[in-house]
């Protein structure tokens, strides 16, 4: 069977196969309800002072979960009026009053287009420069009402259909090369880094997948490719993110103004030109079926290889590798089902016969979402619900879902501050899975072209599948931390 016949055989055996739901929900708002309605409570301070404030509790004196944290314990709700960073005094275009919804049943609204956009929201009120983009308004950045939203979800979602041709290789021969480098390093120093590894491994996966590009066409990309994306990710990302270096410094210098392009320009124009030079046959694809042009084509296809695929990828399966080398009793029940379920060699179908793994898979998404804010603008007057109250949104307000905190909700999730690996296992675990957001809708979500869901959600819980299958197809037991591999016990062909 070709294997890309395998891979979208295993996308529909996903819907009948253990810990994934047989029917995917709309992703719509909660039905209104007898609840009362209630002010939202909180507010957004003296002009310039209320933000500086909550800023520097954001970013320095409580950090994002405390921030959230301490006003749904302030305010008794977990929807608040309250403001998020980035602010004066160089983002004077931007408006951080925002209405946070923390709980899954009022953040389940940020994904109901009927009532909520998502025009040019994609970090929040802030938006980078569109020059990092090509002087073009990517997917990401456009709402569903825009006709080009059509067009480019479409070429998305197909880009994905055609990678599953190769994925499965591709993805192999990159973690050969990566393990193979990290035994090396264990075996000669004691322990080796994974993340620069990882992010070596990804970087040429995802590019041979999804464009169809060779890296090793060009050695500067080769060898560089993937720190030429973690400078532009970084650049545009830094105004928005705590980093936890030393303060004042990180207000000073990374929260208080936009980073200009022209200091990764070189190298986004070598990663252009890369695929103006050997994607050509994507490029034409894209005009005869799509009718894009040249540039629509590939400043989206660099936005989704390096921020969505690269960016995503980078943070989440670091953390899944870092919760599965420090728990070797887990180890020992993957190893099982993974020695069970595999086979000869590893395939998509195997892995979707594996609860367990998938289970720890969508644990870690939901503790560690790899994007953990979401937004949404109202676009018209409604009523949201929380969990024991309604509020009324005015058309034009911000909302603001802060998803690690939402994926804890206590009243959807047991134990919700645990890592429970078998959490999503059985009929109650399949259940949970639609409260499970971490792609711009619920797992049960389905991406279209007249949603935001990301695309590539379904790759995303395979690719993370088939990794933690892959670790106990070659080792009987790996140990280490969030950053390194300090022991392996390879396993007996």
């Amino acid at each position: 069977m070709a294997m890309g016949t395998k891979m979208m055989m295993a996308f529909r055996m996903m819907s009948i196969s253990p810990g994934m739901p047989s029917s995917s929900p709309p992703t719509q708002s909660p039905a209104p309800t007898s609840l009362p309605l209630r002010t939202i409570p909180g507010s957004y301070g003296w002009p310039l002072l209320g933000p500086i404030s909550d800023r520097l509790d954001y970013f320095w004196f409580q950090g994002p979960d405390t921030f959230f944290k301490k006003r749904i314990d302030k305010y008794k709700s977990t929807v608040f009026r309250t403001n998020v960073p980035p602010t004066f005094p160089f983002f004077t275009g931007v408006n951080p009053n925002v209405v946070a919804v923390l709980d899954t049943k009022s953040f389940a609204y940020l994904f109901d287009m009927d009532i909520v956009e998502k025009k040019n929201i994609l970090v929040g009120e802030f938006m980078p420069s569109v020059k990092f983009t090509g002087n073009i308004r990517t997917c990401a950045y456009l709402d569903t009402s825009e006709p080009q939203h059509t067009q480019l979800k479409n070429f998305a979602m197909d880009i994905l259909k055609r990678s599953s041709k190769v994925w499965l290789s591709e993805l192999v021969a990159s973690l050969d090369t990566m393990w193979d480098t990290i035994d090396t390093d264990v075996s000669q120093k004691g322990s080796g880094s994974y993340l620069v590894p990882l992010q070596q491994a990804l970087f040429k996966f995802l590019v041979k997948s999804l464009t169809g590009a060779d890296p090793s066409k060009s050695p500067e990309i080769a060898e560089g490719g993937y720190v030429m994306l973690d400078k532009w990710l970084a650049l545009q990302l830094l105004p928005t993110i705590k980093i936890g270096i030393l303060q004042p410094l990180e207000e000073i210098f990374l929260h208080s103004f936009a980073y200009p392009f022209f200091l990764v320009s070189g190298d986004y124009n070598k990663l252009y030109q890369f695929i103006i030079n050997e994607a050509k046959e994507l490029i034409r694809y894209a005009e005869t079926e799509f009718g894009l042009n040249q540039e629509e084509t590939v400043h989206n296809l660099l936005f989704i290889l390096g921020f969505n695929a690269f960016g995503g990828f980078s943070i989440f399966l670091p953390g899944l590798i870092s919760r599965i080398v420090s728990d070797t009793a887990l180890q020992e029940k993957l190893r099982d089902e993974v020695r069970q379920n595999s086979g000869p060699s590893l395939s998509f179908e195997s892995v979707m016969k594996m609860p367990l793994v998938q289970s720890v898979v969508y644990e870690t998404l939901r503790l560690s979402p790899p994007v953990p804010l979401q937004f949404a603008r109202a676009r018209k007057d409604f009523q949201l619900s929380s969990h024991d109250s309604v509020f009324d949104i005015k058309k034009g307000e911000l909302l603001c879902g802060y998803q690690p905190l939402v994926m804890r909700d206590p009243v959807v999730f047991d134990d919700p501050e645990s890592f429970k690996a078998d959490r999503f296992t059985g009929e109650e675990g399949t259940e949970l899975l639609s409260y499970l957001y971490w792609s711009n809708g619920p797992q049960t979500g389905s991406p279209s072209e007249s949603n935001k869901q990301c695309a590539a959600k379904d790759y995303v819980t395979l690719t993370g599948s088939m990794m933690v299958a892959y670790l106990f197809k070659r080792y009987d037991s790996i140990t280490g931390d969030s950053a390194s591999i300090t022991a392996v016990e390879k396993a007996v062909k």
